[in-house]
């Protein structure tokens, strides 16, 4: 079962890191492992995208103008949603992006790119790969991806027995780690409706 650990905030406090909650889980009897943590990637940080220009000799790529908060890059992307003013997540030459797909200087058409500005797929967050991830634009460039992307994007795999329900749910895990740490559990209110409306009709036979 895989949890949000964005979620499991909104019932409980968590400032764990994901090994750390996977750990705590772990030991409470409920085998939980990482499923999502950016903490381990170099050079892969947040960045904003200064220019975006047409690729001279190819119809579909762009050539862009990539700040990473002390430096500018070149870099040739593909996604048809790249565009000048954007802040993104920008992959240095010399990272490692999941599936060890190692990031080098590579010359596209003619044309030099130090790097790539990621999409969801690239970064291991979901399948989605039709444009790049586009991120809040009051993220500083420089950024560590962690900071940009766990707090939001972080997870972890659970393997529930049969004879824990009570733990098929992120409430479920919540309570575990407030029972643990001694946290707080917020509950979610549950609105009912005030002022219901009644409909009667008659229905002849």
């Amino acid at each position: 079962m895989k949890v949000s650990i964005n979620w499991l905030r909104k019932f409980v406090d968590v400032s764990e890191t994901p090994a750390e909650l996977a750990e705590m889980l772990t030991m409470l009897g409920l085998e939980a492992e990482v499923g999502l943590d950016f903490s381990g990637f170099d050079n892969i940080i947040s960045a904003k995208v200064l220019s975006s220009t047409k690729h001279p000799n190819a119809d579909k790529l762009k050539l862009c103008q990539v700040f990473d908060g002390k430096d500018t890059y070149q870099v040739v992307c593909g996604a048809p949603n790249v565009n000048a003013d954007q802040t993104v997540i920008f992959a240095k030459t010399g990272s490692v992006l999941p599936g060890d797909f190692n990031i080098k200087k590579v010359k596209i058409r003619g044309e030099k790119s130090a790097g790539m500005i990621c999409s969801e797929k690239e970064l291991g967050i979901s399948d989605e790969h039709e444009g790049i991830l586009v991120i809040p634009d009051n993220t500083e460039p420089g950024m560590h991806i962690s900071e940009v992307l766990n707090p939001v994007f972080s997870s972890l795999e659970l393997d529930i027995l049969p004879n824990r329900p009570d733990a098929l749910s992120h409430l479920g895990i919540a309570r575990e780690i407030a029972i643990k740490t001694g946290r707080r559990l917020q509950k979610l209110e549950i609105l009912s409706n005030l002022n219901p409306k009644t409909k009667s009709e008659t229905v002849q036979v």
